[in-house]
């Protein structure tokens, strides 16, 4: 059993932990809308779908109260006026605006988290419900630790002060997203996220524009359920590996949350976070080749689990990708 001090000491890390991941004062962690279109498109994100208080918006925009205030105004964004998704629509995926930690617990895991990766994929049970899908939440390779979309162990590229510049997700028209990273070695890469009826399907790719073979080219992709009641307990114990498939379980028992990424290096989950991996390998990438994996999110209601993986395994979405 943990004692008091030990209890008082793990929420004053957090705590740090969490002031942290906002960044020091000097180092703002927001992103600031460039336009109108961009700030309206930022709030309809964080006060209709994320439920953001404006002390988050704050903090993903960096805009006063009173500039927040007088958008929502001018623009007519309140909870009361939220769309009503229709039965027939794709799951609603958003990008995370940040401003709001992803995780539960061991933050000291993930200062200054970046959303550039993070894409929110909403429940289709509770419209107030999401998972965060961290894609890719870190990629390794024989150089290092090449990317981290956070601040914990150093890579490849804070070893040498070299900072990578933010980005954001690509919103296309049919409701998919995508981005691009070029690193400072030439080595690029990229993810794909498509939403329909019944399931997300993903996509990474990496190309290799160095002039060395890459190998030993581990992904970290992380599902995170801070937001999605019912499946937030800090435990381990309602979760499922059967690899590549990897499930986590309402409260009720009733519901899954399942995701899945070929091919599969490593099966696994976080109990703290609360967060499951269905961690992938690329392929080892020669000189100007091209590696892409395949990844898959759905939600089940249901106990036969074993039949729903063979529904999914039968779903084609190896072979249709994103």
């Amino acid at each position: 059993m943990r004692t008091l001090a030990s209890l008082l000491f793990s929420f004053i890390l957090q705590t740090l932990a969490g002031a942290l991941a906002q960044g020091p004062a000097d180092q703002p962690n927001h992103r600031k809308p460039a336009n109108d279109e961009e700030l309206r498109y930022w709030l309809q994100n964080m006060v209709w779908h994320h439920r953001f208080t404006t002390t988050e918006i704050q903090s993903a925009t960096g805009l006063t109260a009173e500039e927040i205030a007088a958008a929502l105004r001018k623009f007519n964004v309140t909870e009361s006026n939220r769309p009503k998704r229709a039965p027939d629509a794709p799951l609603l995926v958003l990008p995370y605006p940040g401003g709001r930690h992803p995780r539960v617990g061991f933050l000291e895991g993930a200062i200054r988290p970046q959303r550039e990766t993070k894409v929110s994929v909403f429940t289709p049970w509770e419209e107030n419900s999401y998972v965060v899908v961290d894609v890719p939440e870190a990629i390794w390779s024989n150089l290092g630790l090449t990317y981290l979309a956070h601040t914990h162990i150093a890579t490849v590229w804070t070893k040498q002060n070299v900072k990578l510049t933010p980005l954001e997700w690509d919103r296309r028209a049919d409701g998919s997203f995508q981005i691009e990273r070029t690193l400072p070695n030439a080595i690029r890469f990229g993810a794909k996220v498509r939403p329909i009826k019944d399931s997300v399907r993903m996509e990474l790719w990496l190309y290799n524009g160095s002039g060395a073979t890459l190998t030993d080219l581990r992904v970290q992709n992380c599902v995170m359920f801070k937001a999605a009641e019912g499946f937030n307990r800090q435990t381990n114990d309602n979760k499922i590996l059967e690899k590549p498939y990897v499930a986590c379980r309402s409260l009720d028992g009733k519901r899954w949350i399942i995701t899945a990424w070929e091919p599969c290096h490593r099966p696994w989950a976080n109990a703290p976070v609360p967060c499951v991996h269905s961690d992938p390998k690329f392929p080892d990438c020669g000189p100007g080749e091209t590696r892409t994996l395949r990844g898959w999110l759905s939600f089940y209601e249901g106990t036969d689990l074993k039949a729903e993986f063979k529904r999914i395994e039968k779903a084609g979405w190896l072979n249709a990708g994103p």
